[in-house]
């Protein structure tokens, strides 16, 4: 091939492939030519089209960290500690701030916190505790168990006067080396572990502190933890009360950094300055709220998220204070004439659930029975009257049922309701009071406030009948409410009831370490208390907690006290960001 045909096949294969299609287009017709790039274009936008939902056909969206939620609470915290009783803003940053050997998940489950797992002996008296690698606390001192060992002692030091001495009461604690820790039971107990959620004290803060000064030390207003949020900035007022709390999300935190990077907590006077800095925008979510507004708000659309609390309020009959109520059918006829679904509707907006039981629909789901006097209020009305006849009670000149006893002796049906000056538990003993009155009983309602009901009314057991509500807690540990055993103060049987086929189920009922074993033997005392009505139980209340949308991540699941909400805060997220989901697992946040 000579010279000049090489060059001329060289020229044309390094000729410019759009070059090329220039010099095709440029003998198209104009309108050849319009028509060339029209479909071009719709060519090339669908080709785009099509990459950008192959593209999202493959990203997932993740939590990412970052954000700020502002929280609002009423009242103001006294202490930020785990040992310590404080108000519900005290609950509230200690659930935020300090971590135990255990956590409640979002389900109600216990998981490793600060441990990284325990055993039990085989009789069930001996707990060992192995320690996490690389746990710290706030200001960056490891946790070890010479903290754990300290936190129990000091709980259980009787100068202190804990509230959680009765949870370690009888425990011997060993530390084995810095990792692991023995705890060592008295008898078996199957809750235990319940106790160990506990928040831990850095010993290297509280150790020089005594028992004495306890209550006085500027780190229960400042404390350090090891939990998900660490306290980063206190606002106070002029008069030096705290305006707001700042959070930080902890980076060490043992169950990995939290994604919401700042939580503030506001403080309140009342809810009616609550919700004016809700509707102001001052604030973003908020519990405390009472359930008539609670139910203005989900009409506006706001995001209430509620829970049944395990807590149950009923009317505790003290027989050995007033004896008419000592007589059975006098009790059977005060349960049927109830109203329960009158108070559920009224008083609670719907926020709560009936409960004939001393076990709360949350905690013991055997217990949804549909409760008495829900159906046909008028005809259980009468089914009482029957049989307050049928037993000798009949309605003197004045309205109220009496009956005689000898020739000498008659019984009055006349007893008074004490409770404590709340609206709603001053409403629910009116509701009570007019309810008996329609089977001829006379009631009194006698009004307390809180702490003199508990010192004056409630220890020393002057009352005839007690509306009261018990928190009953998940562990579902019913011997401090029910025990014979437990019948004068300190212990909680406050309907003073007395029955050794119960005193044996709930004993027996701490030593099962099978929760379904465990709930069946419940359903059994439950069974044995609705023979003998020693209460009038009537309803368990909602947790209810607004909380803005923007919020991701969440589950109140079940909660013991309000302050458990926050127990899987570490999962909360607001942002959020796009990664192919082949990338997902092994993406570091």
């Amino acid at each position: 091939m000579n010279e000049k045909i090489k060059k001329i096949l060289n020229k044309e294969i390094h000729v410019d492939y759009l070059d090329k299609l220039n010099g095709v287009v440029s003998y198209f017709s104009v309108f050849e030519k319009l028509i060339f790039f029209v479909f071009v274009g719709i060519f090339s936008l669908s080709a785009f089209w099509i990459a950008i939902k192959l593209n999202n056909n493959f990203l997932m969206e993740i939590p990412s960290r970052g954000g700020t939620l502002t929280e609002g609470v009423i009242g103001y915290p006294p202490f930020i500690n785990p040992l310590l009783f404080g108000s519900e803003p005290g609950n509230d940053l200690t659930a935020l701030v300090y971590s135990g050997l255990m956590r409640t998940d979002e389900n109600g489950n216990l998981i490793p916190d600060l441990a990284k797992d325990y055993t039990i002996s085989s009789d069930g008296l001996i707990y060992t505790f192995t320690l996490k690698d690389n746990i710290y606390f706030h200001d960056g001192t490891p946790v070890t168990t010479d903290d754990i060992e300290f936190t129990i002692k000091k709980a259980q030091d009787s100068t202190l006067k804990s509230t959680k001495r009765a949870n370690w009461d009888g425990v011997t604690v060993e530390k084995i080396n810095d990792k692991q820790i023995k705890f060592t039971l008295k008898s078996p107990y199957a809750p235990f572990t319940e106790n160990t959620t506990l928040g831990i004290l850095p010993k290297h803060i509280w150790g020089n502190i005594t028992s004495d000064q306890f209550t006085f030390s500027q780190f229960n207003i400042e404390p350090i933890g090891s939990g998900p949020y660490k306290i980063s900035k206190i606002k106070r007022t002029s008069s030096g009360l705290p305006e707001y709390y700042e959070l930080t999300a902890f980076n060490n935190f043992a169950l990995g950094e939290p994604y919401i990077k700042n939580i503030i907590i506001k403080f309140y006077s009342d809810e009616k300055n609550l919700i004016a800095a809700y509707e102001r925008g001052e604030i973003e979510s908020m519990n405390s709220v009472s359930p008539s507004n609670a139910k203005i708000f989900e009409k506006t659309g706001a995001r209430i998220e509620t829970s049944p609390l395990p807590r149950i309020f009923g009317l505790f009959l003290n027989q050995n204070q007033s004896p008419v109520l000592s007589y059975k059918e006098v009790r059977q006829a005060l349960d049927m004439s109830v109203n329960r679904e009158q108070i559920i509707n009224e008083i609670l907006q719907g926020y709560g659930v009936e409960d004939n039981s001393p076990i709360p629909r949350a905690v013991l789901e055997s217990s949804t029975d549909k409760a008495k006097g829900t159906e046909n209020n008028d005809q259980n009305i009468e089914n009482a009257k029957t049989l307050l006849d049928k037993n000798g009670w009949k309605i003197n000149s004045d309205g109220v049922r009496v009956k005689n006893i000898s020739k000498k002796e008659t019984k009055t049906l006349e007893f008074s309701i004490s409770t404590s000056n709340s609206p709603e538990l001053k409403t629910v003993a009116q509701i009570l009071k007019t309810q008996y009155e329609r089977i001829g009983a006379k009631v009194d309602v006698k009004i307390f406030e809180p702490g003199d009901l508990n010192q004056n009314v409630i220890r020393p057991r002057k009352y005839d009948a007690l509306l009261f509500g018990e928190i009953i807690g998940r562990d579902l540990d019913l011997y401090a409410f029910w025990h014979s055993s437990q019948r004068n103060d300190p212990g909680l049987n406050i309907a003073q009831y007395v029955n050794p086929k119960i005193d044996k189920l709930l004993e027996n009922g701490r030593l099962i370490y099978d929760k379904q074993k465990r709930l069946n033997q419940y359903k059994n005392f439950e069974t044995e208390i609705k023979k003998d009505i020693p209460a009038i139980f009537l309803y368990s209340p909602d947790f209810i907690y607004i909380v803005p949308q923007k919020v991701k991540g969440f589950s109140i699941g079940g909660l013991a006290i309000p302050a458990e909400r926050f127990n899987n805060v570490y999962n909360w997220y607001i942002e959020t960001e796009k990664v192919w989901d082949i990338f997902v697992k092994n993406k570091t946040i």
